[in-house]
């Protein structure tokens, strides 16, 4: 029988340290890039079937500009704690506010893709004293999504895009599904979501390894799951009331949303609904050709964006 892999095998060596920081009662593994140890910071969020590595693209580009940059493995994936819970939103975004201020930072910038925008998005508003801008990436405001939920009943292009919410909310088959063959199905996910032209090369092939292996990690396909299961479960429920409550007011920070046009998981019309909730001194901006994984697929031009908006 094969061996899981480590947790530590996310460490791997490049232009960065990888450190744990202690936040909000577990332990996150960070990397963060070789550069001015004074300058903004700048917290980088990745989605699911995600992890810091995600980044790797956009970490030494930012430290040269003068930012200091951190690319966090969210709770529950890569070599960050795996607790049994606290996969809800008000824990997932106290997580991130904690380590901003574990990083020994009054604010940061907040750079997210996929769900780590929704959840940057969400530290801006239920933390907003340790937030300067949010960076969505593929990503939605959490209220914005919940039409698009309930479009999966009749809207086959829905159903195509965001059917996976009602799948993972079985319990045990969807954790071993995703782990199967060597996780085989983060490479669907890959193949499904991002566009067309990125999927035929060099780069989509060494992403869909080293994600494959990190979501291999015994306990990171159950967490990741678990993010689905609490963001479906919440429509029904008190806690979810009081969520939607909260989320109900515009970002107090500005808002830079980067989405694909042939997104295939947030559709574009989801993020643009989701602008109803930047606030002032936001941009959203599209990218064409371009699925949910902006910054692996047009790594170039996305550094370009994020470096003119943290100048403004």
């Amino acid at each position: 029988m094969k061996q899981a892999p480590d947790p530590s095998s996310v460490r791997t060596p490049g232009p960065w340290t990888h450190r744990t920081v202690s936040a909000n009662g577990i332990s996150l593994h960070v990397a963060q890039a070789d550069g001015p140890a004074d300058g903004p910071l700048v917290v980088l969020l990745h989605g699911f079937a995600g992890c810091w590595w995600v980044w790797h693209r956009q970490m030494p580009e930012l430290a040269a500009a003068g930012y200091r940059v951190v690319a966090a493995d969210l709770r529950g994936y890569g070599d960050s704690d795996k607790p049994p819970r606290g996969y809800d939103a008000w824990t997932l975004s106290g997580d991130i506010a904690g380590l901003v201020r574990a990083l020994g930072a009054s604010k940061a910038h907040l750079i997210g893709q996929g769900w780590g925008g929704a959840l940057a998005w969400t530290a801006a508003v239920l933390h907003p004293r340790v937030v300067s801008s949010v960076g969505v990436l593929g990503g939605w405001h959490p209220l914005a999504l919940r039409p698009g939920l309930r479009r999966c009943l009749y809207n086959s292009e829905q159903r195509r895009a965001t059917g996976h919410f009602y799948r993972f909310q079985v319990p045990m088959k969807p954790e071993r599904d995703l782990v199967a063959h060597d996780a085989a199905a983060v490479e669907h996910y890959l193949r499904k979501w991002a566009g067309p032209a990125w999927v035929d090369t060099p780069e989509f092939g060494e992403t869909a390894r080293y994600l494959r292996s990190a979501m291999q990690i015994p306990g990171a396909a159950h967490c990741a799951l678990e993010f689905y299961r609490w963001a479906f479960r919440s429509l029904f429920r008190g806690d979810g009331r009081r969520f939607a409550a909260a989320m109900r007011d515009p970002s107090p920070a500005p808002v830079l949303q980067l989405h694909g046009r042939v997104d295939g998981c947030v559709l574009p019309r989801t993020a643009k609904a989701s602008a109803a909730w930047a606030g002032p001194g936001s941009w959203l901006q599209e990218l064409p050709g371009v699925g949910h994984y902006p910054q692996l697929e047009a790594p170039e031009k996305t550094t370009e964006l994020l470096l003119k908006w943290l100048a403004r």
